[in-house]
């Protein structure tokens, strides 16, 4: 039988997915805790502190720590430097000067540029998404009232 350690396959960094996945685990744990907690209920002064100080950490987690230990992965591990070019698949971005037909130099520090953005863009969406629910943790689905065939709503007195 054959074992795999997918750990150690390239691209892979224990520190890395590890603060990723804690870092959006950490997120997401406040829905459930505000589908918890009534709404209008008044926050005392320490409440707001914790909730300001877990919101500042995970903050700090996902734009501070995760690309971090991303951009020092690539660059220690793979070795995506300025200097090593990036062909892609077929040559198609490979530059003039080389013999291709791209306009411009692709470097791998680019590459790794342009995922660290969509690191952001994934946590920014994150952070919208959370807040989101949980300014909408009370509100309940409203049912629509049926109309007649003119449009008007149909209300029956008794």
């Amino acid at each position: 039988m054959l074992a795999i350690d997918i750990l150690k396959w390239p691209g892979m960094n224990q520190a890395f997915l590890f603060s990723f996945f804690i870092t959006s685990g950490l997120a997401l744990v406040t829905i459930p805790y505000g589908k918890r907690r009534p709404v209008g209920t008044p926050t005392s002064w320490g409440e707001a502190i914790l909730g300001a100080t877990y919101t500042f950490f995970v903050m700090f987690l996902a734009f501070g720590v995760v690309p971090h230990q991303l951009i020092d992965h690539i660059d220690k591990n793979l070795g995506w430097r300025k200097d090593k070019l990036l062909f892609g698949p077929g040559g198609i971005l490979k530059p003039k000067h080389l013999g291709g037909s791209f306009p411009m130099d692709v470097s791998y520090e680019a590459l790794r540029d342009i995922v660290v953005v969509g690191l952001h863009v994934y946590f920014v969406a994150l952070m919208i998404y959370v807040m989101v629910a949980w300014q909408k943790r009370g509100e309940k689905a409203v049912k629509a009232i049926e109309t007649s065939t003119y449009g008007r709503p149909l209300v029956r007195k008794n």
